[in-house]
């Protein structure tokens, strides 16, 4: 059974896990530390990377999801092009978005561009109602306590969640900006599932990840047996708890290190570009 925050004694001392945090730890524990744990001495803010590949991402994802306030009517009505242009511009060009020059920039700008169009075209589940969760009482994401005795809480930001009237149910939507289809293993659906049962009381009833450099609709992809998702989550989030309880981050590569821990590494030596901070209050490097 899902427990409220407001179960929870003290939220300093949980360990909170998400999708991408705890996709740092399959990835290498030492990056998982360098990302989600270590803090630079001189701000005491975390570190993060900033590339082009996530900028994109990172853009594509603020204009879509800024529709998700507004009533349905309006949402059409917007120039989502317009929209991307700004947050382009606000936060993603240049140095502070991971560019090299400005033809690098220029491709991904127009990649990003495409996207947004092709949803203005094809709207689909945009001129639809959608759900939305509410507001966490404690200032953070979407959460719940995952397992009370460990102490971990679960928490997430769902891209969009379309309301079915039919039945009254939830049907997920995952934007994807990237080449690359989800992995069939991927823990990102598993733990939507959780956060949805757990915050809301409707049935999710579909899922869909919406390829938005190839596809103009969302491709329905299956949802995973709830019982099995809480299986797998914690027993993951359990791992992180005792990695931190330990402290034990070692590189699975040894200390040469991998394509994961490398680049934090590089910032941790001072060997990286400082480009401001970014959208989580995090100190954004070049790499």
């Amino acid at each position: 059974v899902a427990v409220r925050y407001a179960d929870m004694v003290d939220k300093y001392k949980a360990v909170w896990v998400s999708h991408s945090s705890m996709g740092d730890f399959l990835k290498c524990p030492r990056a998982y530390y360098l990302h989600n744990v270590y803090k630079n001495p001189d701000t005491g803010r975390k570190i993060t990377i900033v590339n082009p590949a996530l900028t994109l991402g990172s853009a594509v994802h603020a204009t879509l999801e800024a529709l998700k306030v507004l009533p349905v009517e309006e949402r059409l009505r917007r120039d989502l092009a317009a929209d991307f242009e700004k947050e382009w511009a606000a936060n993603a060009s240049g140095k502070k978005g991971g560019f090299t020059d400005d033809a690098e920039e220029a491709e991904a700008k127009a990649r990003g561009r495409a996207m947004v169009e092709r949803v203005m075209k094809n709207p689909g589940p945009i001129k639809k109602k959608t759900v939305k969760l509410k507001e966490s009482g404690n200032d953070m994401p979407p959460n719940f306590v995952l397992s009370k005795d460990d102490n971990i809480v679960l928490c997430g930001v769902i891209d969009w969640l379309e309301y079915i009237e039919a039945d009254d149910s939830v049907r997920i939507i995952d934007f994807k900006t990237g080449k690359n289809e989800e992995d069939e293993d991927s823990l990102q659906l598993p733990i939507y599932l959780l956060l949805l049962n757990a915050l809301q009381k409707r049935r999710v009833s579909g899922a869909a990840y919406w390829y938005l450099e190839k596809s103009d609709t969302p491709t329905d992809v299956a949802l995973p047996d709830a019982r099995e998702a809480m299986e797998k989550v914690l027993a993951l989030a359990r791992r992180v708890k005792v990695a931190r309880e330990n402290r034990a981050y070692e590189c699975p590569r040894g200390a040469m290190g991998c394509f994961a821990c490398q680049p934090y590494e590089a910032i941790v030596a001072g060997k990286a570009e400082y480009v401001g901070v970014g959208g989580y209050g995090q100190d954004a490097y070049v790499v």
